[in-house]
């Protein structure tokens, strides 16, 4: 590699750790335009092109990045991101399962920073799913994160929404349970339990529970107004 190709490297790859992303932009390109066997600097390209919205420049970008390294886990999630993000779902769900495999693929399983970062790729397609009504499809993608982040108070409080809402009480009312046994101050789960218990003629479970988000958020108006709908003074 000769000497201007290595300071443009260099500076490219030090502009973007800065998250200056005009300048790196352009010491990267010129990087690529006379050397195209640097898997990271078409990666940070694509994640340049990614936050100014030019999405199909991006996917190139990271498809590149993975021809050269299949390996490459950060690009595979950033491709899969970027799928995510232009409507390519179901492209975006293999893109994942791939990365999830490749990164696994000494030990078994991969790091926790990935298994989080797949664990909330997971549940953003769920939400998809639930905004179309979709109740089953963003269930199995809820379950999905949630194997992967287990203690994600938001992800199971959103499948229990899901089960509640496709008709599935008695299983959404038992994942309520479990974010409030794994976060009992989680305020939003408290008061989605009584509602469930409500509406399945447990009452007075219902009111413990709102009593408790009053315990740890006084004045909360959801829970104030549930308990006189129940007619609790």
């Amino acid at each position: 590699m000769d000497e201007t190709l290595k300071q443009a490297l260099a500076l490219g790859r030090g502009y973007y750790l800065k998250r200056e992303y005009a300048l790196a932009e352009q010491y990267l390109t010129q990087v690529v335009e006379q050397n195209q066997s640097f898997a990271d600097v078409y990666n940070m390209l694509g994640v340049i092109y990614h936050d100014q919205g030019q999405y199909q420049k991006a996917l190139r970008a990271f498809e590149a990045a993975l021809r050269l390294n299949p390996g490459y886990t950060d690009a595979a999630l950033n491709l899969a991101v970027t799928y995510n993000d232009t409507g390519k779902y179901k492209e975006a769900q293999e893109t994942y399962r791939h990365a999830l495999s490749r990164s696994g693929a000494s030990h078994g399983k991969v790091d926790r920073f990935v298994q989080g970062k797949l664990a909330n790729m997971y549940a953003e397609i769920g939400d998809v799913w639930l905004s179309s009504g979709l109740y089953q499809e963003a269930i199995q993608e809820y379950r999905r994160a949630l194997e992967l982040g287990p203690a994600f108070a938001d992800v199971r409080s959103k499948l229990a929404g899901a089960l509640r809402d496709a008709g599935e009480r008695e299983q959404g009312i038992r994942e309520y349970e479990e974010v409030v046994r794994q976060s009992p101050n989680y305020v939003p789960a408290r008061l989605n339990l009584g509602l469930s218990l409500f509406a399945a003629g447990r009452k007075d479970d219902a009111v413990k529970h709102w009593r408790t988000v009053l315990e740890i958020s006084p004045g909360n108006r959801n829970a104030e107004m549930y308990l006189q709908l129940a007619g609790v003074p």
